[in-house]
């Protein structure tokens, strides 16, 4: 379908931290070198982006920092949109979830579903912090993974082996926020059933979008495969957008529900009079750029909601999401600092921004999970932006001021090697628009430096620094081939590095040209001056980079010292016994026949026990541990040859076998099958 416009969508960034190199690999610039190339080729384009300000992890920040959701997202949203500008990620509008706009845009979507009946109210028992007195997300409940036995592993995850869990599974779980036990109390919420909306969700995708990157695809197809349950759009929260029904106090709009609505506000913000032509007509193409852990909030929840809400909303034609990028081997954590931050790169290397885009592009996460270091943001930098693109554009300038005063020369004496290397370029340039068409930014950039490659190789071969000794007229000729290279390589790599470009026009005394002048014949004419040559990019030193390598270690040791700090220290091993000294103790399976606290004791209690050989007596300092009635029944191991002793004036034949936990915590050491009484264990 030929569409009139393009309504361009990025996923919110949450405004509790700043944006990082993977929010910028995986969605922030390739959507800016897509609308950058829809806008040269004269397509009605709007892009839309904001800040995500409402949820749990805005309140987690706001407690860490003694202050208020209000000012965190105050602080971070300035810090994003500022960055995003710097970096030229060019939005027509950057607003927030916070403001008054979406707060009675969101209320109204949500009143027209419950007026019309497309919600259902569940009451269902969630964990709640009885300290923070806030109910708990998955995610702010953390313990011990009962898989790797690591420590702060989540009530979804566990971050070190990998293994999905539960809030119940976790060992010695607590709140992340208070630090206490959590516990599960009943709350009402509203849900969006999205089974009903399952067949027509794989009618739209499954049949009408084949042509969408297999890693969406497959994963929504995963999602609808194994059936889809309803969710919740509402929560237990102090800071968001308030329910807005009767008997709603203390509840909000899930974040999942509010955040991409705010597409819609931050358009209406922007175009009040003139909004829905880009919500509401057949005539746009709607395309969100997310990364993979959004997708499926973007092609089953939103749509579901869409769809649901009617009133002639479109649908996203396309979602071309992203994997994850890593960090020098390990992936990116917020939480761990393990991330390189935009706003501080803008810091460290200023000018740098291309460099930066360039290599996010060449290394794109597109179909796998890729990884950024900085030798190789190195590398590119020099062996690529320097050595191959602003060597040909400074050598073809240069040499033009030299022979020519910095004037294009005419053709004088054109050659088939001139016109045999100007006629790749229309090649190059549909491959670069196929590439782009299909969000293969990678190609696209990798065919762009190709241009520059023939640009290079074209001068090697001609060397009109020699043939310039005996021939001016064929050295006119070649550099007039190489200007208008020079110009092509204004065209192609405008969505790409856009600061360069501008800097490469202001060369060339030219200005922005559209897409479609690429490869056209002649686009700078003879006696065009030109502007002073100027380098085009920088080298990245040895330094620079071993400043921020330096940064990294520093963060890992820091994690590793304090990982060590926190852990809990096993018990040093005893001295050595020989095997005569261990084949003395007689150990053996025994069970609880009564079990009853020693009086006036804390600790103490007495168990009445059947050895198989015996009946008998044992006094253990189990009580803080075990009640009586859980030990009743329960068969455990005893060391039986152990000389009686006399404890509160009961005799003691015996020891319980007890494991002592890293936590501190005591556990009675069990056999994992019921075995016969007095089954001796060596």
């Amino acid at each position: 379908m030929n569409y009139k416009r393009n309504l361009i969508t990025c996923a919110l960034p949450y405004a509790n931290g700043p944006v990082h190199i993977g929010h910028l690999a995986g969605v922030y610039v390739p959507a800016d070198i897509y609308v950058r190339y829809l806008r040269m080729r004269g397509r009605e384009t709007l892009f839309v982006c904001g800040s995500d300000e409402h949820g749990v992890p805005v309140t987690m920040a706001a407690r860490k920092e003694g202050c208020t959701p209000q000012d965190i997202v105050d602080k971070y949203h300035g810090i994003i949109k500022k960055a995003f500008a710097d970096f030229g990620i060019d939005f027509d509008i950057y607003s927030r979830t916070s403001s008054d706009i979406h707060s009675k845009n969101a209320s109204q979507f949500f009143r027209k579903l419950y007026d019309e009946g497309k919600f259902i109210e569940k009451e269902s028992e969630q964990f709640y912090d009885p300290e923070a007195k806030i109910f708990l997300a998955d995610r702010y409940i953390v313990g011990t993974c009962p898989k790797c036995g690591a420590e702060g592993a989540y009530g979804d995850q566990c971050e070190k082996c990998g293994s999905t869990l539960s809030p119940e599974e976790l060992i010695n779980p607590h709140s992340k926020v208070s630090g206490a036990e959590p516990v599960k109390r009943k709350t009402k919420h509203w849900y969006l059933p999205l089974e009903q909306y399952e067949g027509w969700l794989r009618e739209w995708i499954l049949d009408g979008h084949k042509e969408w990157k297999t890693n969406v695809y497959g994963q929504v197809k995963s999602w609808l495969d194994g059936g889809l349950q309803p969710r919740a759009v509402s929560r237990d929260l102090d800071w968001g957008v308030p329910v807005p029904v009767e008997g709603a106090d203390g509840k909000v709009l899930y974040v999942w529900f509010d955040a991409p609505i705010g597409y819609i506000s931050n358009t209406i913000e922007l175009l009040p009079n003139d909004w829905e032509k880009w919500w509401k007509s057949p005539e746009t193409r709607m395309i969100h750029f997310i990364g993979k852990d959004n997708i499926v909030f973007h092609c089953i929840v939103f749509p579901s909601m869409l769809k649901a809400y009617g009133d002639g909303f479109i649908l996203p034609d396309n979602v071309p999401a992203n994997e994850f990028l890593n960090l020098e081997g390990d992936k990116i954590s917020t939480s761990r600092n393990w991330a390189v931050w935009l706003h501080e790169y803008l810091e460290d290397f200023p000018g740098k921004q291309d460099t930066l885009r360039y290599v996010l592009t060449a290394n794109a996460p597109e179909t796998k999970d890729n990884d950024f270091t900085w030798k190789d943001f190195q590398a590119r930098n020099n062996s690529e932006l320097v050595a191959v693109f602003g060597n040909f554009v400074n050598r073809a300038v240069v040499l033009t001021h030299k022979y020519f005063g910095g004037a294009v020369p005419a053709d004088a004496k054109p050659e088939q090697i001139d016109a045999d290397t100007l006629a790749q370029i229309p090649a190059l340039k549909e491959s670069i628009e196929n590439n782009i068409e299909s969000f293969k930014f990678r190609e696209a950039l990798k065919e762009a430096m190709n241009l520059a490659r023939l640009g290079n190789k074209y001068l090697t071969d001609t060397e009109p620094w020699a043939v310039a000794k005996s021939d001016l007229d064929r050295t006119a000729s070649i550099l007039y081939t190489s200007l208008q290279i020079c110009a092509d390589l204004a065209v192609a790599f405008a969505p790409f590095l856009p600061f360069s470009v501008k800097k490469l026009n202001h060369i060339l005394n030219i200005e922005p040209m559209a897409w479609d002048d690429l490869g056209k014949t002649g686009l700078l004419k003879e006696g065009h001056t030109l502007n002073a040559a100027e380098l085009l990019f920088a080298k990245v030193e040895d330094a620079e980079i071993q400043k921020q390598m330096d940064r990294l270690e520093a963060i890992k040791q820091a994690r590793l010292a304090a990982e060590a700090a926190a852990a809990p220290k096993v018990a040093p091993a005893r001295e050595e016994c020989s095997f005569d000294q261990f084949s003395q103790m007689d150990i053996r399976t025994a069970t609880v026949l009564e079990a009853e606290r020693v009086p006036k004791t804390d600790k103490l209690l007495k168990l009445t026990i059947d050895t198989g050989l015996d009946k008998r007596v044992i006094v253990s300092g189990i009580a803080e541990y075990y009640k009586p009635e859980e030990m009743v029944g329960k068969q455990i191991c005893i060391l039986a040859n152990l000389q009686p002793r006399t404890i509160r004036g009961i005799e003691s034949k015996g020891m319980i076998l007890m494991a002592k936990q890293l936590d501190g915590k005591m556990r009675i050491v069990t056999p994992e099958e019921r075995l016969e009484n007095g089954s001796t264990i060596g």
